[in-house]
């Protein structure tokens, strides 16, 4: 699979990324054969999180894909942390501990990726700052992110943070893809107009931020997968139609939507599904024209002013 660096780092990355969330329902034969199909594929980059089944999902990577030393060299393992029971928490100590506890897990001596989660409204900066540098000097971390955070959010962590942020992972889909649409309803008065990110989907490609799209084929907030689903009769038909002219499915063409935005995007799977994988990285080799990608976006609902 081809790859595009991390941001501005040096750090090499698959054009898609295997999300970790649902790992802990699979047996661990199948989670075994999912893994090691994903490494098959080239799907090498991992995305986990300390609240993925309360932690588990990492234990059970960590068990599927064999961990050892040799393993790790193959793997680029992305985690993040701030998420807890009624809160969000980017102390120090939250951070220092979250890291500590996904290594154990994951059974190895470094993430080459964190992401800071959910934003905790009592963040301080510094505090987040020291964390990193500890992390990035005990050599526990190498490269660091946010996820779900606006331009203004980020800048206040920078004002501290002198790590690169390399990632922002933020929800993005064909039908979930207000932070395109407002941007060409500029000044307009319609709903979709209204700036609700702060612009940040500009803001990362100015500040050499790559964006992981999450829940890429989901619409709503977890509501259902938008693919075959009979809400949207119209888009389906149209990623039905350009699918054929390409020789793939509709799974294959929602994804090379994202990856078609000049942003240079890392979109993050959610399925445990082998065949669905499949199709997801098969949309690195798929380039959809620019009449291809307008019209998928127009059968979702969106107006051009």
């Amino acid at each position: 699979m081809r790859s595009i660096p991390l941001g501005n780092s040096t750090l090499q990355v698959p054009v898609v990324a295997v999300g970790c969330m649902r790992l802990n329902s699979l047996d661990a034969a199948q989670a075994q054969r999912f893994v090691q199909g994903a490494l098959d594929l080239g799907a090498n980059f991992f995305d986990h999180a300390d609240i993925y089944g309360g932690g588990e999902c990492e234990s059970v990577f960590a068990d599927a894909v064999g961990m050892s030393p040799s393993v790790r060299e193959r793997l680029i393992l992305q985690s993040k942390c701030g998420i807890r029971p009624g809160m969000f928490d980017f102390s120090r100590e939250h951070i220092l501990a979250s890291v500590d506890a996904i290594l154990g897990r994951l059974r190895t001596d470094y993430l080459d990726v964190l992401l800071l989660h959910r934003p905790d409204a009592l963040v301080e900066p510094d505090e987040v700052a020291a964390a990193f540098d500890q992390l990035e000097r005990e050599g526990k971390v190498r490269h660091f992110g946010v996820s779900n955070q606006n331009p203004r959010q980020i800048d206040l962590l920078k004002k501290s943070v002198r790590q690169p942020l390399v990632a922002n992972q933020l929800q993005l889909s064909i039908t979930n893809a207000t932070m395109i649409t407002a941007g060409f309803n500029v000044n307009m008065e319609n709903d979709a107009a209204v700036n609700r990110d702060g612009g940040v989907l500009d803001y990362c490609r100015l500040h050499d931020i790559t964006v992981q799209p999450w829940s890429p084929f989901q619409f709503g907030f977890f509501e259902g997968v938008f693919l075959n689903h009979p809400k949207f009769p119209e888009l389906n038909a149209t990623l039905e139609r350009i699918a054929a002219q390409h020789g793939v499915n509709t799974t294959t063409v929602a994804m090379a939507w994202l990856l078609r935005h000049p942003a240079h995007m890392q979109p993050v799977t959610g399925t445990t599904n082998l065949e669905r994988l499949g199709d997801c990285v098969r949309a690195a080799d798929v380039h959809l024209t620019r009449e291809e990608w307008y019209a998928i976006l127009l059968a979702a609902g969106n107006t051009l002013p």
